[in-house]
């Protein structure tokens, strides 16, 4: 991996911590203001507008960006407009019809929800089902020509806004179900402010839009794969909002409230914590899908080969470093954050699921950027089936806890298929040496981890032994992972001497 891909990647990824703080601190502000009925609403309302956003672009942006890199590969610079408007076509063609019928004929749309409440909240963002899948068309072309800092920095704008918009009106909301159609009302206007950012750089820059049959097949044959993938995605998270609080409304004993607010728990305030790292992993997918595709395309076999076994030890590293963090202060975490012990144990019990997550997150990553797309369809699909699985099984004995049991065991299956597949495509790429020392790594953080957060917790107030608690871990986490030899400081060390050494140079020239 060349300096410049590591210097971006860790650009992107600044920006992408910094806004999933921001969307973090949103559901804690959340959380507070609306409480976790109130968060249930909300988030049982974007599940399902989620399905209909993901059905209509999931799966442009990374063929746009996929299409627009072999159109510079092959120096066709012409066909790189068509790919953008074959990319806004095909999500008008799906977007406006799908919002005229359901705004017309929404009373009969009451039964996607679990709670009549939710059709109000959903109905509001509704309309930004046109403009977000519009946006999502220049976010593929902003990653196809490797501007990284303009959609970094729009996406970031769009999360601040929704945060400080949702915040002041959520805490003037009368009761849950007004602060969830507040929250609503945030996410609307976030969406209008990207898109015409978007659509304003675009044009800017020289963008044109243009005849797009060219580039409209070979677009909707690689995007529907992905689509099909990522909308089954938000089917089943959309099915789980349903099925989890009727699973324990009918095995469990509770009434509807305590199992919304039960199901808020989990998916409002555990899971986002343990979906850390997908942030870290967007990041990296992000920069490395372009580069991934043009190696393949011009069949740089060894560069692909090399690009593709740091991306999965990048993966790893990523969860082998949080996982002992999690483990030593998740419970701290959601006692401190959401005033919550129960969404603290989850995030507590189920962190190991952050090591399958992120290797079957990469290799997804990974194979559609070798046009695999339909094999990860299918391999996304027997990990679904066990997800529903762990739900249903798992619900009388374990409670909420089937949720996170069920998205541990759909990582799991998923990844290791996706892992025999990369092996078949670029053999001889190895990560079972490296995974182990990063392991043994991680073990010994989690022990010591444990160890002090349970000691300070003897002498410190929560807040100060989740701080000192997780720093200590991090540090040690750190510092077991190097003596590992898992990752290196030469990169780091590299780019700040390549920097001081531009500003020295940059000084002597204005001197002169």
């Amino acid at each position: 991996m060349s300096t410049s891909i590591y210097k971006t990647t860790a650009q992107v990824t600044f920006f992408s911590t910094v806004e999933k703080s921001l969307s973090f601190v949103y559901r804690i502000v959340l959380s507070r203001a609306i409480g976790a009925e109130g968060l249930g609403i909300y988030q049982i309302a974007l599940s399902v507008f989620s399905v209909f956003l993901t059905a209509a672009s999931s799966g442009v942006p990374v063929t746009v960006s996929r299409l627009i890199t072999k159109q510079n590969a092959l120096g066709n610079t012409a066909g790189r407009s068509a790919v953008v408007t074959a990319g806004i076509t095909a999500t008008l063609l799906f977007t406006v019809p799908v919002c005229l019928v359901i705004f017309l004929g929404q009373k009969y749309f009451g039964f996607l929800f679990s709670d009549e409440r939710c059709l109000g909240v959903f109905m509001i963002i509704l309309p930004g089902l046109i403009i977000t899948s519009v946006y999502s068309v220049m976010r593929g072309a902003f990653w196809g020509d490797k501007q990284f800092m303009p959609y970094s920095l729009i996406e970031l704008a769009e999360d601040a806004l929704m945060v400080v918009l949702g915040s002041i009106l959520a805490f003037g909301a009368a009761d849950a179900a007004e602060g969830a159609r507040r929250a609503g009302m945030a996410v609307f206007i976030s969406y209008v402010f990207s898109f015409a950012v978007s659509l304003f750089w675009y044009f800017k820059k020289g963008g044109r839009l243009v005849d797009p049959r060219t580039q409209l097949k070979p677009l909707l044959s690689s995007s529907l794969p992905i689509t099909a993938m990522r909308t089954s995605a938000s089917l089943l998270n959309s099915l789980v909002a349903i099925l989890m609080p009727l699973l324990l409304v009918k095995m469990c004993g509770m009434t509807d409230g305590e199992a919304v607010g039960m199901y808020g728990v989990a998916a409002g305030m555990a899971v986002p914590i343990l979906f850390i790292p997908s942030s870290l992993i967007g990041s990296i997918a992000v920069v490395l899908a372009p580069e991934l595709s043009e190696n393949y395309y011009k069949n740089r076999t060894e560069l692909l080969k090399a690009d593709v076994e740091r991306s999965l030890r990048a993966a790893a590293l990523i969860a082998f470093a949080l996982i002992p963090l999690l483990f030593a202060a998740g419970k701290a975490a959601g006692e401190v954050l959401f005033c919550d012990s129960l969404s603290g144990e989850i995030v507590e019990n189920c962190c190991w699921m952050l090591l399958p997550m992120c290797i079957s997150m990469i290799t997804g990553t990974v194979l559609n950027s070798m046009n695999r797309e339909r094999a990860t369809l299918i391999n996304y699909f027997a990990g679904a089936a066990a997800m529903l699985i762990c739900l249903a099984a798992l619900t009388p004995a374990v409670g909420v806890y089937s949720y996170p049991a069920g998205l541990a065991a759909s990582y799991v299956i998923t990844s290791a298929l996706n892992m025999r597949l990369l092996k078949k495509l670029c053999p001889g790429t190895k990560l079972a040496g490296y995974a182990a020392r990063a392991a043994f790594a991680c073990a010994l953080s989690c022990a010591f981890g444990r160890l002090f957060t349970q000691t300070m917790e003897n002498f410190l107030p929560p807040l100060a032994c989740l701080f000192a608690g997780g720093a200590a871990t991090a540090l040690f986490t750190a510092v077991a992972l190097l003596a590992m030899k898992t990752y290196s400081l030469f990169p780091i060390v590299n780019a700040v001497k390549g920097r001081i050494s531009t500003i020295k140079r940059q000084k002597s020239a204005q001197k002169r």
